[in-house]
């Protein structure tokens, strides 16, 4: 007789997936690029997924990157990595950075002009986490991309 075990990934893999790397922080269009590809990677998504994802959804997916990307070229320094994963349901969203510190949410302050992307994020996604990496660190975020009100699995 022969025992055997079969592990199973906690999160199966993406239907879709795809990266970029940006490096142009001085002159600011690794935000803007990074939000275009991000538009151009969901709009590929009814080739594997059942349907298109809606605009509203496009709109949050780039807003997310669009602040952690930011976070990434104002406050770390060398290039960052943009990785994007579609799952049926949802959009896990990563950016790669060479500093080690986390970002760190602020309290609410309606008087403070920008310096709330972590809150933004945070307020929208499924789920935040920073995970350290050899070189720096990993900020993944997990965006529904249900509509508002859906239910998972109806």
């Amino acid at each position: 007789m022969t025992d055997a075990i079969t592990a199973e990934r906690a999160v199966p893999e993406p239907l879709l997936s795809a990266s970029a790397v940006f490096d142009n922080a001085a002159d600011g269009g690794a935000i803007g690029a990074a939000r275009a590809f991000t538009a151009d990677f969901l709009a590929a998504a009814p080739a594997v997924r059942q349907e298109p994802v809606t605009q509203e959804r496009v709109d949050l997916a780039k807003l997310v990157v669009s602040e952690l990307v930011t976070n990434a070229v104002r406050h770390t320094s060398g290039p960052c990595r943009l990785l994007l994963e579609l799952r049926q349901d949802a959009l896990e969203i990563s950016v790669f950075d060479r500093a080690a510190a986390a970002p760190v949410p602020r309290g609410h302050d309606p008087r403070r002009i920008g310096q709330h992307g972590v809150e933004i994020v945070v307020a929208v996604c499924e789920s935040v986490s920073v995970e350290p990496e050899p070189d720096g660190k990993r900020v993944r975020a997990l965006l529904s991309l249900l509509p508002v009100g859906a239910e998972a699995g109806a």
